[in-house]
């Protein structure tokens, strides 16, 4: 019997809904029936996958929790497909990661069509996996390796993030203890799962903690109201632009609907963001709406979550906090020298959240890492008292001009302030004179329109002029990842090409 500790605990809860989606509530007893049942079918006349990759594209909802424990109670190697990438990307991480068995939702059929003719991969249809089978599983310890997300980082192709069971129990427990997870509480999913905030601090530490949770197919911000109207969740997480169209969509309702639904927050006891910076001004316009202080945090496919505002104690905005329980976090110059209090550098981590490797990079792996500290690539601040401010990337948000080090957060976090700007983002444009050029593009407010000197004008009261924009672009709407994070390369393509 598997010996992982995520599996016995689940053991433990029984009767108690484990899962709710659109097609109704599962327990923890059925969801280990199933996910054994799958591991079976995956075993087939083997005793124990050992560590063998075994990729999944499912839509979110009971199913996929199942499959995800049942590949790890085989003793295999778990690697979540996202739904919304194409033919093209799904094919480049079932290939890189040396998947042999590929589990798929007749809905993305086609998207296998790159591999389906390969005699080397085994294809294996819902819900064939899911019927009953009988036998024994493996024993399976958790120094093995257990996931492997790809995550874009700063290269041009995705690199497979490898965690053992080790790790990911260290980044579940770490989130438990400090954001005091119960099995009373019940979370709402609506974050895709095959990146790590969703599967790990939305779904693992609910399985972890016992608790419920409730997972929609999708994000559309009517439904999640609704949701929230039905007043039996006590904790959400989601990115800022969620919020922010949750926010628009109270905007657009008349008066008493906005009054009926910022009534459905009294039995949530935390909500949090995190994956890309929170404006200031989302935050405030959420506490408005709701009563509750979103918790920002700070971590990365690599390392779980690194740093956290206090769940009890204050909450500083634009601050990502301290610590987690069980994880180090230092800043370092470029030669290496870790530095104090009230110092900027990069943001490294140590401890048994951090990942194992990069599948199949060992130089990548090895660059990655100095003195057992992982190098996030991070710049941050860190403050006197222990928390600490993210400036922004070294390679994306950090723009050298001139001889200046500038933070694109901290310009972008002014620009929001304007009455007709709705989004924007900062990138740095190659410059043969000043090294880089601060370009802004811009999303307004309907009906509004605003030319580069006007915008400088504005901002020269807010910022010192080595960080006022000197590049302008005006869009309906700013590229984003399937997480909502702005994807900043392509703006620096639309600016080259404006160019």
């Amino acid at each position: 019997m598997a010996q992982i500790e995520l599996i016995r605990r689940t053991e433990g809860f029984g009767q108690k809904t484990a899962v709710e989606d659109w097609t109704g509530n599962f327990t923890y007893a059925d969801l280990l029936r199933i996910a054994r049942y799958t591991a079976l079918h995956l075993l087939g006349d083997e005793k124990d996958l050992e560590e063998k990759r075994v990729a999944f594209i499912i839509p979110p909802g009971f199913e996929y929790v199942a499959l995800k424990l049942g590949i790890w109670i085989a003793g295999g190697v778990s690697i979540p497909l996202g739904i919304t990438h194409s033919s093209r990307e799904i094919e480049y991480v079932i290939r890189n990661s040396g998947t042999e068995t590929v589990i798929f939702h007749s809905d993305f059929a086609q998207k296998l069509e790159g591999i389906s003719s390969d005699t080397s991969i085994r294809l294996l249809k819902l819900p064939d996996v899911l019927q009953p089978a009988y036998g024994e599983t493996p024993r399976v310890d958790e120094e093995r390796r257990a996931m492997i997300i790809y995550t874009s980082g700063t290269t041009s192709e995705p690199k497979g993030v490898v965690s053992t069971h080790l790790n990911i129990k260290a980044q579940i427990t770490s989130m438990v203890e400090a954001w005091e997870w119960n099995s009373e509480d019940s979370i709402l999913n609506v974050l895709p799962l095959h990146h790590l905030h969703g599967v790990l601090n939305v779904v693992l530490c609910s399985l972890w903690s016992g608790a419920k949770c409730v997972m929609m197919n999708g994000f559309l911000p009517k439904n999640v109201w609704n949701r929230f109207q039905r007043k039996d969740l006590t904790l959400f997480m989601a990115v800022p632009t969620i919020y922010s169209k949750l926010i628009d969509f109270w905007e657009n309702c008349v008066i008493s609907e906005r009054k009926e639904m910022s009534g459905c927050f009294q039995g949530f006891r935390l909500m949090v963001s995190g994956s890309a910076a929170l404006p200031v001004s989302v935050l405030e316009k959420w506490k408005e709406i709701s009563g509750h202080m979103l918790l920002e945090r700070y971590g990365m496919t690599e390392i779980g979550m690194a740093l956290s505002n206090s769940y009890r104690g204050e909450r500083l905005a634009g601050r990502v906090g301290f610590a987690m329980p069980g994880v180090e976090v230092g800043i370092f110059d470029a030669q290496d020298r870790q530095l104090g209090e009230g110092n900027q550098g990069e943001i490294r981590v140590k401890g048994k959240n951090v990942f194992l490797e990069y599948w199949g990079k060992p130089r990548e792996t090895k660059s990655a890492f100095c003195d057992k500290w992982f190098k996030t690539g991070d710049i941050g601040f860190f403050e006197h008292g222990g928390s600490f401010r993210i400036l922004g990337r070294e390679s994306v948000d950090i723009i050298k001009t001139g001889g200046y080090k500038i933070s694109s957060l901290e310009i972008e976090e002014v620009l929001r302030e304007h009455s007709m700007i709705k989004e924007c983002a900062v990138v740095g444009i190659a410059d043969s004179r000043w090294g880089e050029r601060v370009g802004v593009a811009l999303v307004l407010r309907e009906g509004f329109s605003i030319k580069l000197e006007e915008l400088r004008d504005w901002a020269s009261d807010r910022l010192a002029r080595y960080k006022l924009p000197t590049r302008l672009l005006l869009l309906s709407s700013l590229p984003r990842n399937s997480m909502g994070k702005i994807t900043k390369k392509l703006i620096k393509q639309y600016f080259e090409n404006s160019l």
